[in-house]
């Protein structure tokens, strides 16, 4: 085997020495400028990388440098005889097949995550805030709310504790229905209702003038509830921002998070999975107060005609056809249960 040719440092100071690496049974020997003699299984040989420089260190941290390519192949021969090789990673960094599967690979790994397991985690962050936590989050959104896009109410104090008190007389879903407080607002961009993470479900007058009866209304306020239920709000804040969220979680610096909502609130579009969950919370909630869910399928299709190209913003719950099929679906399907019972 050939001696590779190599510039041997002694780690004291930057001089280089001219010298030939040598392999004698399971020994490493140096001739030329510095003589010296080194078992095998105490040397460290670096990775190949792009800048063709290849070191072999000692244990005292002395190393040699090649960098020729005729002495780098000769080092690839010499280690290769002497039972070395190069790691797998190593390998497959020098093939362009492995690099290209790699990218692919952490590509495809990277959208998974972010279909899958960053909803995921943000629904637990989300159902692990402190109150305290949901509660500066909505305070703020509130303040921004009525600074950019809402005004005092116009509806007589006895319309809206007309709509208050029968909302809160219906019977919750389930044992835990999130507690609320509904606020009521002229708004300047049209009908809507939207919930803010500390609880407040924000009704315009609008949108009460613009529904035919008062199931409607329910409906809508049941639809938010949904919203409230399963923390929608709060996990889209969190997958928008999951570094500040993951803060807020662990240290109740919400400074960030609170900057990041107001542009959420511009664009208030839930995904369809959220609204089906609110859909179903809200049909679950009209079916088992005697409430037609047709009413609120009225709605949203008037909505979906008439005020949709008008009322870009906070658009918490987008018709769409399907959604009315679903909510029209269940009134009759609860119909023709509540006609088995009798």
């Amino acid at each position: 085997m050939m001696p590779v040719a190599a510039n041997y440092f002694d780690g004291r100071t930057s001089r280089a020495h001219h010298v030939y690496l040598e392999v004698v049974g399971q020994i490493a020997q140096l001739t030329g400028d510095v003589q010296l003699e080194c078992p095998l299984d105490q040397l460290r040989v670096s990775e190949r990388t792009s800048n063709k420089v290849r070191k072999v260190t000692f244990s005292d941290g002395a190393y040699l440098e090649v960098s020729d390519p005729e002495m780098l192949a000769a080092l690839a021969n010499l280690l290769s005889a002497t039972g070395h090789s190069d790691s797998l990673i190593v390998r497959m960094q020098q093939s362009w097949r492995a690099t290209l599967i790699a990218v692919v690979s952490t590509v495809v790994l990277i959208s998974l995550l972010y279909v899958y397991a960053l909803p995921a985690a943000a629904k637990i962050v989300a159902f692990a805030l402190p109150e305290k936590v949901e509660r500066a989050l909505g305070d703020g959104a509130l303040t921004f709310l009525d600074e950019h896009f809402f005004s005092p109410t116009k509806l007589s104090v006895e319309r809206q504790n007309e709509l208050s008190t029968r909302f809160a007389r219906l019977r919750p879903v389930e044992d835990d229905s999130p507690a609320y407080r509904l606020l009521f607002r002229k708004s300047k961009i049209g009908p809507n209702a939207l919930a803010l993470p500390s609880g407040e479900i924000i009704l315009t007058d609008e949108l009460v003038n613009l529904s035919h009866n008062d199931d409607a209304i329910m409906g809508v306020l049941a639809h938010e509830l949904g919203h409230l239920h399963e923390r929608h709000l709060s996990r889209r804040v969190i997958q928008s921002s999951a570094v500040a969220a993951v803060a807020v979680a662990l240290f109740g610096d919400v400074s960030t998070a609170v900057a990041s909502l107001p542009p959420l609130l511009l664009d208030l579009k839930y995904s369809r999975d959220a609204e089906r969950e609110a859909d179903a919370y809200a049909l679950a909630m009209m079916e088992k107060n005697g409430i037609s869910s047709s009413a609120l399928a009225d709605l949203f299709a008037d909505l979906e005609k008439n005020h949709s190209a008008s009322n870009p913003y906070l658009s918490s719950h987008p018709s769409s056809a399907e959604r009315i099929m679903f909510l029209r679906k269940g009134d009759q399907d609860g119909s023709r249960l509540n006609k088995a019972a009798q």
